[in-house]
């Protein structure tokens, strides 16, 4: 028998909150929004572009669809930015955004050069 009266765990909340930012990025990160209809191209160049100039980027879906081509657009971005030799790694979570008055849930993603999170000092 299930018992739907549980909270959720801290593991559920742990996957809510945000991941650790890097101490190189100053201020808050660019967060590129991908919607179902966004062409996966497209934001593959941004995020590549986000990449090559600040280390770090911030992808943003809420939906299915979204999701989709965000992550689409990940793998793409990693062939466009391998031919600059940067290797991305990116790191998936949710979060709560509000649109319109609701609350909404989305998930993002932290996109990365694999170089930079190998030199972080260890926490």
């Amino acid at each position: 028998m299930i018992d739907n009266t549980m909270q959720p765990s801290n593991e559920y909340e742990t996957l809510q909150s945000k991941p650790f930012q890097p101490s190189y990025l100053v201020g808050e990160p660019e967060v590129i929004k991908v919607s179902a209809k966004s062409r996966s191209t497209a934001v593959a160049g941004a995020i590549a572009g986000v990449i090559r100039d600040h280390g770090y980027a911030e992808v943003q879906a809420i939906g299915a669809g979204a999701v989709n081509q965000a992550v689409k657009a990940l793998a793409i971005s990693r062939g466009y930015l391998n031919r600059d030799e940067i290797e991305i790694v990116f790191t998936p979570w949710f979060t709560e955004v509000d649109i319109n008055g609701q609350e909404r849930t989305a998930v993002r993603f932290a996109v990365e050069d694999r170089r930079r999170v190998q030199e972080a000092p260890a926490v």
